[in-house]
Protein backbone atom coordinates (compact mmCIF):
# COMPACT_ATOMS: atom_id res chain seq x y z
CA UNK A 1 0.00 0.00 0.00
CA UNK A 2 2.95 2.28 0.37
CA UNK A 3 3.88 2.39 -3.02
CA UNK A 4 0.69 4.36 -3.59
CA UNK A 5 1.26 6.78 -0.85
CA UNK A 6 3.36 9.89 -1.45
CA UNK A 7 6.64 11.04 1.06
CA UNK A 8 4.25 13.29 2.65
CA UNK A 9 1.44 10.54 3.51
CA UNK A 10 4.08 7.88 4.49
CA UNK A 11 6.30 10.40 6.98
CA UNK A 12 3.02 11.88 8.59
CA UNK A 13 1.22 8.23 9.01
CA UNK A 14 4.37 7.15 10.96
CA UNK A 15 5.01 9.97 13.16
CA UNK A 16 1.39 9.40 13.98
CA UNK A 17 2.02 5.64 14.39
CA UNK A 18 5.20 6.15 16.53
CA UNK A 19 3.34 8.92 19.07
CA UNK A 20 0.54 6.29 19.97
CA UNK A 21 -0.09 7.54 23.07
CA UNK A 22 -0.27 11.43 22.15
CA UNK A 23 -2.00 9.91 18.93
CA UNK A 24 -4.53 8.24 21.49
CA UNK A 25 -5.35 11.00 23.81
CA UNK A 26 -6.17 13.05 20.82
CA UNK A 27 -8.16 10.71 18.72
CA UNK A 28 -10.15 10.38 21.83
CA UNK A 29 -10.81 13.96 22.65
CA UNK A 30 -11.85 14.53 19.30
CA UNK A 31 -13.99 11.46 19.38
CA UNK A 32 -15.93 13.01 22.53
CA UNK A 33 -15.97 16.63 20.94
CA UNK A 34 -17.81 15.15 17.79
CA UNK A 35 -20.10 12.58 19.99
CA UNK A 36 -21.55 15.73 21.32
CA UNK A 37 -22.01 17.42 18.72
CA UNK A 38 -23.52 14.51 16.45
CA UNK A 39 -25.99 13.91 19.93
CA UNK A 40 -27.11 17.28 20.50
CA UNK A 41 -27.69 18.17 16.82
CA UNK A 42 -29.64 14.87 16.53
CA UNK A 43 -31.04 15.50 19.66
CA UNK A 44 -32.60 19.16 18.55
CA UNK A 45 -33.33 18.16 15.26
CA UNK A 46 -35.96 15.34 16.67
CA UNK A 47 -37.66 17.27 19.12
CA UNK A 48 -37.92 20.25 16.69
CA UNK A 49 -39.13 17.86 14.16
CA UNK A 50 -42.20 16.47 16.06
CA UNK A 51 -43.07 19.80 17.48
CA UNK A 52 -42.94 21.23 14.01
CA UNK A 53 -45.26 17.86 13.06
CA UNK A 54 -47.44 18.70 16.01
CA UNK A 55 -48.37 22.13 14.94
CA UNK A 56 -48.51 21.48 11.36
CA UNK A 57 -50.82 18.21 11.84
CA UNK A 58 -53.20 19.91 14.25
CA UNK A 59 -54.12 23.56 12.61
CA UNK A 60 -54.13 24.45 9.11
CA UNK A 61 -50.67 26.31 7.56
CA UNK A 62 -52.55 29.08 6.22
CA UNK A 63 -56.19 30.17 7.44
CA UNK A 64 -58.15 32.83 5.09
CA UNK A 65 -60.64 34.86 7.21
CA UNK A 66 -62.78 38.09 6.36
CA UNK A 67 -61.71 41.52 7.81
CA UNK A 68 -62.82 42.91 10.74
CA UNK A 69 -65.48 45.21 11.30
CA UNK A 70 -64.45 48.31 12.09
CA UNK A 71 -66.41 51.52 13.20
CA UNK A 72 -65.90 55.07 11.08
CA UNK A 73 -66.66 58.42 13.04
CA UNK A 74 -69.62 59.85 11.42
CA UNK A 75 -69.41 63.13 9.75
CA UNK A 76 -71.74 65.91 8.40
CA UNK A 77 -72.77 65.76 5.12
CA UNK A 78 -72.41 69.08 4.29
CA UNK A 79 -68.72 71.25 5.54
CA UNK A 80 -67.31 67.47 7.12
CA UNK A 81 -67.53 68.13 10.52
CA UNK A 82 -67.13 65.39 12.59
CA UNK A 83 -70.26 64.75 14.43
CA UNK A 84 -68.79 61.13 16.21
CA UNK A 85 -65.06 61.36 16.54
CA UNK A 86 -64.57 59.07 19.40
CA UNK A 87 -65.98 55.35 18.42
CA UNK A 88 -65.19 52.14 19.98
CA UNK A 89 -64.83 48.88 18.17
CA UNK A 90 -67.54 47.02 17.31
CA UNK A 91 -68.63 43.33 18.31
CA UNK A 92 -67.54 40.81 15.41
CA UNK A 93 -70.47 39.19 14.15
CA UNK A 94 -69.80 35.64 12.58
CA UNK A 95 -69.30 36.52 9.08
CA UNK A 96 -69.02 34.70 6.11
CA UNK A 97 -65.97 34.88 3.86
CA UNK A 98 -67.50 37.36 0.76
CA UNK A 99 -67.00 35.28 -2.37
CA UNK A 100 -66.03 32.61 -1.28
CA UNK A 101 -66.24 29.81 -3.42
CA UNK A 102 -64.45 32.16 -6.35
CA UNK A 103 -61.58 32.36 -3.70
CA UNK A 104 -61.80 28.77 -2.94
CA UNK A 105 -61.15 28.02 -6.84
CA UNK A 106 -58.05 30.62 -6.68
CA UNK A 107 -56.36 28.96 -3.92
CA UNK A 108 -57.09 25.55 -5.55
CA UNK A 109 -55.38 27.30 -8.80
CA UNK A 110 -52.18 28.54 -7.36
CA UNK A 111 -49.25 26.17 -7.62
CA UNK A 112 -47.83 27.53 -3.92
CA UNK A 113 -50.94 25.72 -2.42
CA UNK A 114 -51.62 21.90 -2.19
CA UNK A 115 -54.86 22.00 -0.47
CA UNK A 116 -57.62 24.39 0.43
CA UNK A 117 -60.99 23.77 2.65
CA UNK A 118 -63.82 25.69 3.32
CA UNK A 119 -64.34 25.49 7.09
CA UNK A 120 -67.48 27.29 9.56
CA UNK A 121 -66.61 27.74 13.39
CA UNK A 122 -68.61 29.16 16.05
CA UNK A 123 -69.39 28.76 19.33
CA UNK A 124 -72.01 26.16 20.99
CA UNK A 125 -73.56 24.84 23.87
CA UNK A 126 -73.58 20.80 24.52
CA UNK A 127 -76.31 19.61 26.65
CA UNK A 128 -76.41 16.00 28.07
CA UNK A 129 -78.74 15.76 30.62
CA UNK A 130 -78.03 17.76 33.69
CA UNK A 131 -74.06 18.37 32.12
CA UNK A 132 -73.42 20.95 29.85
CA UNK A 133 -70.09 22.73 28.62
CA UNK A 134 -69.37 25.35 26.22
CA UNK A 135 -68.11 24.33 22.83
CA UNK A 136 -66.26 25.39 19.51
CA UNK A 137 -67.78 23.76 16.50
CA UNK A 138 -65.72 23.57 13.35
CA UNK A 139 -68.05 22.24 10.16
CA UNK A 140 -65.82 21.21 7.30
CA UNK A 141 -65.87 18.93 4.24
CA UNK A 142 -64.05 15.99 6.10
CA UNK A 143 -62.03 14.39 2.76
CA UNK A 144 -60.32 17.70 2.20
CA UNK A 145 -60.00 18.94 5.81
CA UNK A 146 -58.76 16.10 7.51
CA UNK A 147 -55.53 16.41 5.07
CA UNK A 148 -54.92 19.36 6.60
CA UNK A 149 -55.68 18.56 10.23
CA UNK A 150 -54.97 15.01 10.59
CA UNK A 151 -57.91 14.34 13.19
CA UNK A 152 -58.27 10.22 12.26
CA UNK A 153 -54.95 10.18 13.34
CA UNK A 154 -55.51 11.06 16.77
CA UNK A 155 -58.94 9.17 17.05
CA UNK A 156 -59.10 7.19 20.37
CA UNK A 157 -62.24 5.28 20.47
CA UNK A 158 -64.98 5.25 18.01
CA UNK A 159 -63.83 6.82 14.15
CA UNK A 160 -63.35 10.05 12.05
CA UNK A 161 -66.62 9.20 9.37
CA UNK A 162 -69.37 12.13 9.28
CA UNK A 163 -72.62 12.45 8.98
CA UNK A 164 -75.03 15.21 8.62
CA UNK A 165 -76.11 14.37 12.51
CA UNK A 166 -72.85 13.23 13.93
CA UNK A 167 -69.96 15.05 16.02
CA UNK A 168 -66.80 13.71 16.74
CA UNK A 169 -65.18 15.55 20.58
CA UNK A 170 -62.14 15.76 22.85
CA UNK A 171 -61.44 12.83 25.50
CA UNK A 172 -61.98 15.44 27.90
CA UNK A 173 -64.86 16.63 26.95
CA UNK A 174 -66.62 13.52 26.47
CA UNK A 175 -65.11 12.66 30.17
CA UNK A 176 -67.02 15.85 31.52
CA UNK A 177 -69.90 15.55 29.80
CA UNK A 178 -70.53 11.24 30.81
CA UNK A 179 -70.38 10.36 27.42
CA UNK A 180 -68.93 7.98 25.15
CA UNK A 181 -69.42 6.80 20.99
CA UNK A 182 -73.15 6.49 20.11
CA UNK A 183 -74.43 8.84 22.49
CA UNK A 184 -76.69 12.19 22.19
CA UNK A 185 -75.53 15.50 22.25
CA UNK A 186 -78.48 18.55 22.47
CA UNK A 187 -75.75 21.38 20.69
CA UNK A 188 -77.96 25.09 20.88
CA UNK A 189 -75.77 28.26 19.62
CA UNK A 190 -76.74 31.86 19.90
CA UNK A 191 -78.05 31.89 16.40
CA UNK A 192 -81.18 30.10 17.85
CA UNK A 193 -79.89 26.81 16.02
CA UNK A 194 -80.37 23.55 17.80
CA UNK A 195 -79.19 19.77 16.82
CA UNK A 196 -79.22 16.61 18.83
CA UNK A 197 -75.89 15.46 17.06
CA UNK A 198 -74.34 11.59 17.54
CA UNK A 199 -70.92 10.96 18.94
CA UNK A 200 -69.33 9.15 16.25
CA UNK A 201 -65.88 9.77 17.80
CA UNK A 202 -63.55 10.46 20.76
CA UNK A 203 -60.27 12.73 19.77
CA UNK A 204 -57.36 13.02 21.78
CA UNK A 205 -55.13 16.23 20.66
CA UNK A 206 -52.65 15.98 23.34
CA UNK A 207 -53.92 19.38 24.72
CA UNK A 208 -56.71 19.86 27.58
CA UNK A 209 -58.18 22.75 26.53
CA UNK A 210 -58.28 21.80 23.27
CA UNK A 211 -59.96 18.20 24.14
CA UNK A 212 -62.41 20.20 26.56
CA UNK A 213 -63.30 22.48 23.45
CA UNK A 214 -63.05 21.65 20.06
CA UNK A 215 -65.78 19.09 18.18
CA UNK A 216 -65.95 18.79 14.05
CA UNK A 217 -69.04 18.34 12.72
CA UNK A 218 -69.94 18.17 8.70
CA UNK A 219 -69.99 21.41 6.68
CA UNK A 220 -73.84 21.63 6.37
CA UNK A 221 -75.02 20.88 9.67
CA UNK A 222 -72.19 24.21 10.78
CA UNK A 223 -73.78 26.26 8.50
CA UNK A 224 -77.68 25.19 10.21
CA UNK A 225 -76.48 25.62 13.87
CA UNK A 226 -75.04 29.41 13.27
CA UNK A 227 -77.43 30.18 10.82
CA UNK A 228 -74.73 30.94 7.97
CA UNK A 229 -76.57 28.84 4.83
CA UNK A 230 -74.17 28.91 2.16
CA UNK A 231 -71.61 30.61 3.75
CA UNK A 232 -68.44 29.82 5.47
CA UNK A 233 -65.77 31.32 7.69
CA UNK A 234 -62.76 30.29 7.10
CA UNK A 235 -60.57 28.81 3.75
CA UNK A 236 -57.81 26.43 5.43
CA UNK A 237 -54.77 26.44 3.36
CA UNK A 238 -51.31 23.88 3.26
CA UNK A 239 -48.76 24.80 0.78
CA UNK A 240 -45.64 23.32 -0.73
CA UNK A 241 -43.43 24.57 1.44
CA UNK A 242 -44.09 25.22 5.27
CA UNK A 243 -41.61 27.71 6.12
CA UNK A 244 -42.71 29.83 3.56
CA UNK A 245 -46.13 29.73 4.47
CA UNK A 246 -45.62 33.45 5.86
CA UNK A 247 -44.76 34.97 3.10
CA UNK A 248 -47.86 33.03 0.95
CA UNK A 249 -50.33 34.68 2.91
CA UNK A 250 -48.95 38.15 2.57
CA UNK A 251 -49.33 37.82 -1.02
CA UNK A 252 -52.72 36.44 -0.80
CA UNK A 253 -53.95 38.99 1.50
CA UNK A 254 -52.12 41.53 -1.02
CA UNK A 255 -54.02 40.38 -3.92
CA UNK A 256 -57.41 39.88 -2.44
CA UNK A 257 -60.00 41.68 -0.13
CA UNK A 258 -58.95 39.31 2.92
CA UNK A 259 -57.40 38.76 5.75
CA UNK A 260 -54.77 35.49 5.49
CA UNK A 261 -52.57 34.28 8.80
CA UNK A 262 -50.10 31.63 8.55
CA UNK A 263 -48.71 29.14 11.34
CA UNK A 264 -46.01 31.29 11.19
CA UNK A 265 -47.47 34.20 12.60
CA UNK A 266 -49.87 32.35 14.99
CA UNK A 267 -47.01 30.06 17.05
CA UNK A 268 -44.81 33.15 17.18
CA UNK A 269 -43.43 32.15 20.62
CA UNK A 270 -43.14 28.22 19.19
CA UNK A 271 -40.64 30.01 16.15
CA UNK A 272 -38.95 31.89 19.50
CA UNK A 273 -38.18 28.69 21.26
CA UNK A 274 -36.59 26.82 17.84
CA UNK A 275 -34.29 30.14 17.11
CA UNK A 276 -32.87 30.23 20.98
CA UNK A 277 -32.73 26.35 20.58
CA UNK A 278 -30.84 26.80 17.51
CA UNK A 279 -28.97 29.26 19.07
CA UNK A 280 -27.39 27.20 21.99
CA UNK A 281 -26.99 24.44 19.39
CA UNK A 282 -24.62 26.75 17.39
CA UNK A 283 -23.11 27.71 20.17
CA UNK A 284 -22.44 24.20 21.69
CA UNK A 285 -20.87 23.05 18.12
CA UNK A 286 -18.69 25.66 18.43
CA UNK A 287 -17.17 25.86 21.67
CA UNK A 288 -16.17 22.21 21.45
CA UNK A 289 -15.26 22.61 17.79
CA UNK A 290 -12.43 24.94 19.05
CA UNK A 291 -11.90 22.52 22.19
CA UNK A 292 -11.12 20.46 19.25
CA UNK A 293 -9.03 22.78 17.52
CA UNK A 294 -6.67 23.67 19.94
CA UNK A 295 -6.65 20.19 21.12
CA UNK A 296 -5.18 19.10 17.53
CA UNK A 297 -2.75 22.27 17.68
CA UNK A 298 -1.10 21.43 21.30
CA UNK A 299 -0.32 17.93 19.98
CA UNK A 300 1.15 19.16 16.49
CA UNK A 301 3.57 21.53 18.42
CA UNK A 302 4.18 18.84 20.81
CA UNK A 303 5.00 16.81 18.18
CA UNK A 304 7.45 19.48 16.17
CA UNK A 305 9.20 19.99 19.13
CA UNK A 306 10.20 16.61 19.74
CA UNK A 307 11.05 15.58 16.30
CA UNK A 308 12.55 18.44 15.14
CA UNK A 309 15.96 17.14 14.48
CA UNK A 310 13.77 14.54 12.38
CA UNK A 311 12.36 17.02 10.18
CA UNK A 312 16.14 18.91 10.19
CA UNK A 313 17.12 15.56 8.55
CA UNK A 314 14.42 15.35 6.39
CA UNK A 315 15.52 18.64 5.32
CA UNK A 316 18.86 17.82 4.94
CA UNK A 317 17.87 15.12 2.54
CA UNK A 318 16.49 16.72 0.50
CA UNK A 319 12.87 17.37 1.83
CA UNK A 320 11.22 21.02 0.77
CA UNK A 321 9.70 23.29 3.12
CA UNK A 322 6.20 22.21 1.20
CA UNK A 323 6.14 18.26 2.03
CA UNK A 324 7.57 19.17 5.41
CA UNK A 325 4.27 21.60 5.53
CA UNK A 326 2.12 18.64 3.94
CA UNK A 327 3.44 16.08 6.65
CA UNK A 328 1.91 18.11 9.49
CA UNK A 329 -1.25 19.25 7.71
CA UNK A 330 -1.73 15.36 6.85
CA UNK A 331 -1.54 14.61 10.56
CA UNK A 332 -4.17 17.21 11.33
CA UNK A 333 -6.60 16.29 8.39
CA UNK A 334 -6.42 12.49 9.69
CA UNK A 335 -6.40 13.25 13.36
CA UNK A 336 -9.41 15.40 12.97
CA UNK A 337 -10.95 12.45 10.15
CA UNK A 338 -10.62 9.18 12.67
CA UNK A 339 -11.60 11.14 15.56
CA UNK A 340 -15.25 11.89 13.87
CA UNK A 341 -15.52 8.61 12.54
CA UNK A 342 -15.29 6.90 16.30
CA UNK A 343 -17.17 10.35 17.48
CA UNK A 344 -20.11 9.59 15.37
CA UNK A 345 -20.68 6.20 16.47
CA UNK A 346 -19.93 6.76 19.90
CA UNK A 347 -23.04 9.64 19.03
CA UNK A 348 -24.96 7.51 17.09
CA UNK A 349 -24.84 5.02 19.87
CA UNK A 350 -25.49 7.49 22.80
CA UNK A 351 -28.80 8.25 20.99
CA UNK A 352 -29.94 4.82 20.63
CA UNK A 353 -29.07 4.27 24.80
CA UNK A 354 -30.75 7.21 25.10
CA UNK A 355 -34.03 7.16 23.17
CA UNK A 356 -34.15 3.56 24.59
CA UNK A 357 -34.58 4.80 27.80
CA UNK A 358 -35.78 7.85 27.95
CA UNK A 359 -39.44 7.57 28.50
CA UNK A 360 -42.74 9.56 29.14
CA UNK A 361 -44.70 8.48 32.36
CA UNK A 362 -46.90 5.94 30.05
CA UNK A 363 -43.57 4.35 29.24
CA UNK A 364 -44.44 5.75 25.20
CA UNK A 365 -41.20 7.33 23.49
CA UNK A 366 -40.43 11.01 24.27
CA UNK A 367 -40.63 11.92 20.50
CA UNK A 368 -39.31 10.05 17.72
CA UNK A 369 -35.71 9.75 16.57
CA UNK A 370 -34.77 11.43 13.62
CA UNK A 371 -30.95 10.76 12.79
CA UNK A 372 -29.58 12.40 9.14
CA UNK A 373 -27.02 10.90 7.23
CA UNK A 374 -26.11 14.22 6.38
CA UNK A 375 -25.30 15.07 10.22
CA UNK A 376 -22.31 11.93 10.06
CA UNK A 377 -21.08 13.51 6.79
CA UNK A 378 -20.84 17.34 8.10
CA UNK A 379 -19.31 16.34 11.08
CA UNK A 380 -16.35 14.09 9.32
CA UNK A 381 -16.57 17.04 6.95
CA UNK A 382 -16.05 20.05 9.78
CA UNK A 383 -13.82 17.59 12.11
CA UNK A 384 -11.40 17.27 9.12
CA UNK A 385 -11.31 20.66 8.12
CA UNK A 386 -10.65 21.75 11.96
CA UNK A 387 -8.06 18.84 11.88
CA UNK A 388 -6.46 20.89 8.98
CA UNK A 389 -6.72 24.05 10.05
CA UNK A 390 -5.72 23.50 13.29
CA UNK A 391 -1.99 21.81 12.09
CA UNK A 392 -1.39 25.00 9.62
CA UNK A 393 0.81 27.28 12.55
CA UNK A 394 2.17 23.74 13.79
CA UNK A 395 3.34 22.80 10.14
CA UNK A 396 4.28 26.49 9.38
CA UNK A 397 6.45 26.76 12.41
CA UNK A 398 8.16 22.75 11.59
CA UNK A 399 8.49 24.02 7.74
CA UNK A 400 10.16 27.06 8.75
CA UNK A 401 13.16 25.16 10.93
CA UNK A 402 16.64 25.49 9.77
CA UNK A 403 18.19 22.08 8.82
CA UNK A 404 21.41 22.51 10.95
CA UNK A 405 19.68 24.18 14.04
CA UNK A 406 17.78 21.58 13.98
CA UNK A 407 19.67 18.52 13.90
CA UNK A 408 21.61 20.17 16.18
CA UNK A 409 18.53 21.00 18.35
Amino acid sequence: MKRWLTFAWIAALRFLAEGRMQTGFILSGIAIGVGVIVFMSAMLTSVQTNFTNRVLTSQPQIQIVPPDEVARPLRLHDDGVIEAAIVQRPTQRILSVDQWQTILATMRSRQDVVIASPTVSGSALAVRGDASRSISILGMEPDDYFRIVRVPDYITVGDSSLGSDDILVGVDLANDLGATVGDKLNVTTAAGGSRILTIQGIFDLGSKGANERNTYVALRTAQSLLDLIGGVTTIDLTVTDVYAAETVAQDIQATLPIEADSWIKTNAQFFTAISAQNLSSTLIRLFVGLSVAFGIAAVLVVSVLQRSKDIGILRAMGSSRGQILRIFLIQGGVLGFLGSLVGSVLGAAALLVWHRYARQANGSELFPLVIEPSLFLSSAALATLTGVVAGIVPALRAASLDPVEAIRG
